[in-house]
């Protein structure tokens, strides 16, 4: 690929990489402004408001989704770095792509069922907000295509040889 070119898509991508941490962080702050309001509303005030609980759980639903989808790197997830992080480099990638393949298999095995769900869900509405509950799961459609995405770059990379995220505490990858 061009340099040019390579350029761009590196730009591009932090870029976007940086909207998604400022939506991110968006979600944390109508999620935390709207706790506050429901505690000086009912303790206060002596005012119980359903909204700023329905508002709290809908921002944490859809924080903990597009954080994982757009803003967690792949060496911050959770997994078994006990046995992953001491094996040698061929051993990561075989676990690589095993696991790759398989929740690649699980997200696009489901994701017919939880198109049709999601959809379906148009039907209903929140109690406090009346936001449509097709708009509210949407975020997890965004959420199961980009893991698909993620997956399919880590087993391509680990197919060409490329080590998956090294542990930098042994001393092999970035720190």
């Amino acid at each position: 690929m061009d340099e040019k070119v390579s350029g761009t898509i590196s730009r591009v991508g932090a870029w976007l990489a940086r909207r998604a941490e400022n939506i991110a962080a968006l979600l944390l702050a109508v999620m935390f402004a709207s706790f506050i309001l429901q505690i000086v509303f009912r303790y206060l005030l002596n005012l119980p408001t359903g909204w700023s609980s329905e508002l709290t759980v809908i921002c944490w639903i859809w924080l903990v989704l597009w954080g994982a989808a757009f803003v967690v790197r792949e060496r911050e997830e959770i997994r078994f770095d006990i046995v992953y992080g001491t094996v040698r480099p061929g051993a990561r990638r075989i676990m690589a792509v095993l696991t790759g393949l398989a929740l690649i298999g699980l997200y696009a095995w489901s994701f017919p069922a939880v198109w049709d769900y999601v959809t379906f869900m148009k039907v209903q509405t929140t109690a406090y907000l009346g936001i449509r509950y097709d708009w509210l799961y949407s975020v997890y459609i965004l959420f199961a295509l980009a893991a698909i995405a993620r997956y399919v770059w880590i087993v391509r990379g680990a197919l060409r040889g490329v080590d998956p995220e090294p542990e930098p505490w042994l001393g092999e990858g970035e720190p």
